[in-house]
């Protein structure tokens, strides 16, 4: 498994298990800021074991996220699953349901900065996302 990256490229601690009704497999939360001063946002680390992945979500106002570590998916509604790796933003605009996690052979650590609310939805289809491939 790739895994070598999660030593040399995660810098937060890996924090507490992730809330089991939004994520499916083992993902942890370690949160890095929730003061609502200056940016009245909460910013996230947010650590993927190999297959885990949140549950599809949108967020009112967006989120953005940076990657800083393994490899993972990102998939928008209607559009095409892609790769994503070490040193991506990904600018999520609001409103848009999607997901986000490691691949099946990959850990994988992001910073999801997210002001506004997350409207949780359906977990992402097992079947359809072992099909996932690069």
């Amino acid at each position: 498994m790739k895994n070598e990256h999660l030593n040399n490229s995660t810098i937060f601690p890996l924090g507490q298990k992730a809330n089991a009704a939004y994520f499916v497999g083992d993902a942890y939360l370690q949160m890095v800021s929730t003061d609502p001063a200056p940016l009245n946002a909460v910013i996230g680390n947010v650590t993927f074991a190999p297959g885990a992945r949140n549950n599809w979500h949108s967020h009112n106002v967006g989120q953005v996220l940076l990657v800083t570590g393994g490899e993972g998916w990102y998939q928008e509604e209607g559009k095409a699953a892609r790769l994503i790796t070490t040193g991506d933003v990904i600018n999520i605009p609001p409103n848009v349901k999607h997901w986000h996690g490691a691949t099946n052979d990959s850990w994988f650590v992001h910073l999801a900065i997210t002001p506004g609310e997350t409207q949780w939805l359906e977990p992402v289809n097992n079947e359809w996302y072992n099909q996932l491939s690069m």
